[in-house]
């Protein structure tokens, strides 16, 4: 037997028998350039700066996520037959699912336009990928077929929600990495516990837990809600994201007006924020460190707007906040905002640049068509029940979580706070 180990925090040990098939085609899978490259993608963007150990990458994420799906179908297999088939392409999307993701996660996509999932799908189809050459050699169909799992195509299974569901195996592994890495005590809860109270609806064919389970839904689910509200949301790693947006927004421009020095080495940065498409080696060398060696070149750029936002995001002087969400109308907040660009206008800001409105949402537990499914003990015909009919905890998870801020450049603050103060009493 050859084994191979890698120790996970999150997971500790995550074991591969190379002997075994599927264990040697998800180590082959983890040792291929274009997996190799999420070393180099911070799972959470910009957040070190509010959280100085959330240095963490999408490579270690995605491999919890693969650890995770695991050990899912492994308790599945404890009371209901899984398809051997059916799990190898889980497991192996489950590794796969963030392989398009660029510099600083949803960042990049969001000035590019290219969603990570586009991405993914093209560099495990490409024959020019690795990826694509191991998925092939395993089995010829494996590209295509993983695409249509990740499309939940031809129809939702169990085997989708424990890749995208409200009870998946990458919001599992994200919550409790996030949680350890930046210290913050919000997100944990008792993976353990809910993994063992997985089930399967053979009615519906769909994931669902035991009645045991409801408490460990009920934690994680707070601990949802809780790192959105103290992490995900939090107001300087707000700034900090929309300073590398506003950043790459500023470079894009001068690089259409020809006004822009480049990296020579950083050809792949400047093809993708033009909107060019680049081959899979280029695509590989696309990554934080290509956009960070930029924004060290551009710090000393001839353009004050630009090297105003290098500076700020490699030395931390973020944007301050101006916090509106404690206006329940949105109107309010839009005409403090109103207030606050036209005194920073007057007063020869930037407004395009040096300040910005930032509107955010999420809903830790939504009614739809995705709801988690509770088998009940005392029905004998076996039916599930939906979770927001037995937990009382449903209906407040249910409620938006809202934030809305001003960032502005740190000179404009105090205006434009006095703008804000004067057009909201």
């Amino acid at each position: 037997m050859s084994e191979k180990i890698i120790r996970d925090p999150v997971h500790d040990v995550i074991a591969f028998r190379t002997d075994r098939p599927l264990d040697r085609l998800l180590f082959n899978l983890i040792n291929t350039p274009e997996f190799q490259r999420l070393r180099r993608i911070r799972q959470l963007g910009m957040a070190s700066l509010a959280y100085p150990g959330a240095d963490h990458s999408r490579y270690t994420h995605s491999l919890g996520v693969m650890e995770t799906a695991r050990k899912m179908l492994a308790q599945l297999r404890e009371s209901s037959p899984v398809d051997e088939e059916g799990a190898t392409i889980c497991i192996a999307s489950a590794l796969l699912h963030d392989l398009g993701h660029g510099p600083f996660s949803h960042v990049f996509e969001r000035v590019t336009g290219v969603h990570h999932e586009s991405l993914t799908q093209r560099v495990i189809l490409d024959p020019e990928s690795e990826v694509h050459r191991v998925l092939t050699r395993h089995e010829p169909s494996l590209p295509g077929r993983i695409i249509s799992f990740l499309r939940c195509e031809p129809k939702r299974s169990f085997y989708c929600d424990i890749i995208s569901s409200q009870l998946d195996a990458d919001r599992f592994d994200y919550l409790l990495r996030d949680n350890l890495m930046t210290g913050s005590r919000y997100g944990s809860f008792d993976l353990e516990w809910l993994i063992h109270a997985l089930t399967i609806d053979r009615t519906s064919d769909r994931l669902a837990v035991t009645w045991k389970g409801v408490s460990a839904v009920e934690a994680y689910l707070q601990a949802r809600f809780n790192m959105y509200r103290n992490v995900y949301f939090h107001k300087v790693v707000r700034s900090g994201e929309g300073m590398v947006k506003l950043a790459l927004q500023r470079a894009r421009r001068l690089a259409v007006q020809r006004r822009l020095d480049w990296p020579h080495t950083e050809d792949a940065a400047e093809k993708a924020l033009l909107g060019q498409e680049l081959s899979m080696s280029e695509f590989v060398t696309l990554d934080d460190i290509s956009i960070l060696h930029c924004f060290k070149i551009w710090s000393n750029s001839a353009d004050p707007i630009l090297a105003q936002l290098c500076r700020g995001l490699l030395f931390r002087r973020v944007y301050k906040t101006i916090d509106l969400s404690r206006f329940p109308d949105s109107l309010i907040a839009r005409t403090a905002l109103t207030a606050a660009e036209r005194a920073l206008a007057d007063a020869g800001a930037d407004v395009a640049y040096e300040m910005f409105y930032d509107q955010i949402a999420d809903t830790a537990y939504e009614f739809n068509d995705q709801e988690i499914l509770v088998c009940d003990p005392d029905n004998l015909e076996n039916q599930t029940i939906p979770f927001a009919q037995i937990s009382p905890l449903s209906r407040a998870l249910n409620q938006e979580l809202t934030f809305r801020r001003i960032h502005v450049a740190p000179q404009w603050r105090d205006l434009a706070q006095a703008a804000v103060k004067a057009a909201t009493g």
